[in-house]
């Protein structure tokens, strides 16, 4: 029971997020997004394009013609059609949002005057053959978090409609041609520059607050910062995370990562996540040096039928020692005395962790007695998969191997009994 008690505590900390990609270092955590995963980036992707675009501003136009004097003003994107929209990646450079054939619908304020006639009125106009090819290049900053580098941008209207209202509005149907020219041009100018803005201000700014270091919980940290930049190729976004995790206390103390770096040879799902030992031996070492891997079971923490058990093996040894301890409180400590260490297979996932187990008797106002000690030598098998939001963890304990020395106080000799017990003990969890 404790053992599978250390073996939760285990993969406590494997839920945190993750981040991107590595060089010399190897990646202890890496992620592969497909063309099937940027399907469903491409609608948000298209949707905060258009917003960004809604909020085109325009500047006042005044201008003649002959005797027409006019003014347009409170110009107003009212409808984007971006159906023909496309995210794609570009190959060793980032992302590509291709928008082709699409439209936008336009309304601004018209005052013109001819002669001594003064007008007024709105202007509704569409804007087709609407082209946008926006190329991001995304990089690692010097903190290892993901940034826009750059974007290239170019836009294109292929033509634009005006249909005038108001009293006069078809005596100044010629004036369409001339006054959407002039708007086309205009909004051809401030596309460009308002996806940039909102690339390079509005989406870095927001990634500059993603902490690359947090808190998992009192005991550890993680850090997954970007160990360098995304690797994009025609069929996939592959990022390497540094996947280590640490001891809040000593937070210069880490685990030297001499796994193998994690590979990803597949390109059929959505999004792929690549774990490598390090990952897990480094929270292991983590929880070790944060002193999390002992336990002290004693009095109303002391299950009754585990004190019955310790009772009834050890009761010869209590009689050999002192017979009046029969009654005294037994206690349990369990210490892990070296950093569990992980080996990962096609298989799965195996933990091998040792530890120091030692049955004690607690006279009243005398010093405890120890009755035993065993160093305990147990491995886990452990299989993980993502059932919706959650991470399902079916563990397998099958075999464990302890060395015990039974102490006799009045011989002061010891003897050491070696056991291999195989056993299966299958738990299965769910966790947020």
């Amino acid at each position: 029971m404790t053992s599978c008690l250390l073996f939760l505590l285990f993969f406590f900390f494997f839920f945190p997020s993750v981040s991107i990609m590595a060089t010399a270092e190897p990646a202890g955590c890496k992620i592969r997004i497909t063309e099937k995963g940027l399907q469903m980036l491409k609608f948000e992707t298209q949707r905060f394009v258009e917003e960004e675009l809604s909020n085109i501003s325009m500047p006042e136009m005044k201008g003649s013609e002959g005797r027409f004097q006019y003014t347009i003003t409170d110009v107003k994107i009212m409808e984007l059609n971006l159906t023909h929209a496309e995210l794609s990646f570009l190959p060793d450079v980032g992302l590509l949002f291709d928008v082709q054939n699409s439209s936008i619908t336009l309304s601004f304020h018209r005052k013109i005057l001819y002669w001594f006639f003064y007008d007024t009125g709105n202007i509704n106009a569409s804007a087709d053959g609407v082209t946008i090819n926006t190329a991001l290049n995304l990089t690692r900053d010097d903190e290892g978090r993901l940034k826009i580098n750059s974007i290239t941008c170019d836009a294109m209207i292929a033509k634009m409609r005006a249909k005038f209202s108001g009293t006069l509005g078809r005596v100044y149907e010629f004036l369409a041609r001339f006054l959407t020219s002039g708007m086309r041009f205009l909004l051809n100018q401030r596309i460009c520059p308002t996806l940039n803005h909102a690339a390079l201000v509005h989406v870095n700014s927001l990634l500059e607050t993603i902490p690359v270091r947090t808190e998992v919980d009192q005991f550890i940290g993680i850090d997954y910062s970007l160990l360098s930049d995304p690797v994009v190729t025609s069929r996939s976004l592959d990022m390497n995370f540094r996947g280590m995790f640490f001891d809040l206390a000593n937070q210069n103390v880490s685990l030297v990562n001499y796994a193998v770096d994690p590979v990803i040879r597949e390109y059929d799902r959505m999004v792929y996540l690549a774990l490598s030992e390090f990952f897990f031996d480094s929270g292991l070492f983590s929880y070790y040096q944060a002193g999390i891997f002992q336990m002290h079971i004693i009095n109303e923490k002391m299950p009754k039928d585990l004190e019955m058990l310790l009772r009834t093996t050890y009761l010869g040894t209590i009689m050999m020692l002192n017979p009046a301890l029969v009654d005294a409180p037994i206690s349990l400590q369990l210490a892990v005395n070296s950093p569990p260490k992980t080996t990962i297979k096609t298989s799965g996932a195996t933990v091998i962790m040792t530890a120091i187990v030692k049955v004690m008797v607690l006279p009243a106002g005398q010093p405890p007695v120890q009755l035993s000690s065993m160093t305990m030598e147990t491995k886990f098998n452990a299989k993980v998969s993502m059932k919706e939001k959650r991470l399902a963890v079916h563990t397998d304990l099958r075999r464990y191997t302890h060395a015990r020395t039974h102490a006799h106080t009045h011989t002061h000799t010891h003897t050491n009994d070696k056991r291999i017990i195989e056993c299966r003990c299958n738990i299965c969890c769910c966790l947020m």
